[in-house]
């Protein structure tokens, strides 16, 4: 996830956003949290192809803003792909796995954030039919984070 990240064109780098890299280094962490689980697409040739987090109680979610307050509601965040792996689908299948986890919790929304340096993800999630929800929108030091909602 660190490399990812720190790859993104207009996303702050480590220097500049010590705590959150030092999050994404041990993201595994994050799955002490109740109901939280780390998702993982494996390659056939057993390399990571990419992760996410899912929180199936969003006072687990950890971001900024009001999410965690949001009620009835499923969340995922640390969308990551590997580079060599891109393009493929992978992306698409985790938030898919997190939509049905939503679904299988009887949840009635999934909560996400996003940021401009992230617009790939950004459109693949819109085109899943999440909708912007400013509400939802905080400041991550000088980072603007944008709040998406699916409706189930």
């Amino acid at each position: 996830m660190v490399e990812v990240y720190s790859q993104l064109e207009g996303f702050p780098n480590p220097s500049e956003q010590p705590n959150y890299y030092k999050m994404l280094a041990n993201i595994g962490e994050l799955t002490t949290k109740p109901e939280t689980q780390l998702l993982v697409a494996v390659s056939a040739e057993d390399k990571i192809a990419g992760a996410v987090v899912y929180f199936s109680d969003m006072q687990y979610y950890g971001s900024g803003g009001t999410a965690t307050k949001e009620q009835n509601a499923s969340g995922f965040r640390l969308l990551a792909v590997d580079s060599p792996t891109r393009g493929q689908g992978i992306g698409k299948l985790l938030v898919l796995d997190c939509i049905q986890k939503a679904i299988d919790n009887k949840h009635s929304q999934v909560i996400i954030h996003s940021t401009k340096a992230m617009q790939t993800a950004w459109k693949m999630y819109e085109n899943l039919g999440f909708k912007r929800s400013e509400d939802l929108d905080f400041m991550q030091g000088e980072l603007a984070v944008f709040g998406f909602r699916l409706s189930l």
